[in-house]
């Protein structure tokens, strides 16, 4: 299984559409390095929603279908693939915290702030699962040193 991170304007599209269509094709994606990542998915993987607008992970997320074309590109090259809502994360993650944790060190989510279709290492999704259950429980992350 692999892992992503997929980005999105929660005015456009938040988590809580999501939840509320089940499953949606994730479309619109024009980058080309974003759209190799698309083309690189496949079922079963994981993938955490994160609000651009608001700079946060929110939600964990299924991929659905493997990668096909785009109905709303009009570039006959471009993919989507459909994402099924699982689970919203025991608290949003903000990506000041991200930044402090050492699993994100060299991440291509901090090196590329705007590519909207980022893998994870593993240790990157169990870090990030990790911060939103601390913040969950504490109320926010009221410690100074790093896992």
């Amino acid at each position: 299984m692999a892992y992503w991170l997929l980005k999105t304007e929660p005015g456009a599209y938040a988590w809580d559409d999501l939840v509320k269509d089940g499953k949606t094709a994730w479309t619109g994606v024009s980058n080309p390095q974003a759209q190799g990542n698309l083309r690189a998915m496949k079922p079963g993987d994981r993938a955490i929603i994160y609000h651009s607008g608001e700079k946060r992970a929110v939600g964990i997320a299924e991929v659905a279908s493997s990668a096909y074309p785009d109905p709303t590109a009009e570039e006959s090259d471009r993919v989507c693939v459909d994402v099924r809502a699982l689970e919203p994360l025991p608290a949003p993650v903000p990506l000041e915290a991200l930044k402090q944790e050492p699993a994100f060190d060299g991440s291509v989510l901090l090196r590329q702030g705007r590519l909207s279709v980022v893998p994870l290492a593993p240790a990157e999704w169990r870090d990030l699962a990790a911060l939103s259950e601390i913040i969950a429980k504490t109320g926010g992350l009221r410690r100074k040193n790093r896992f």
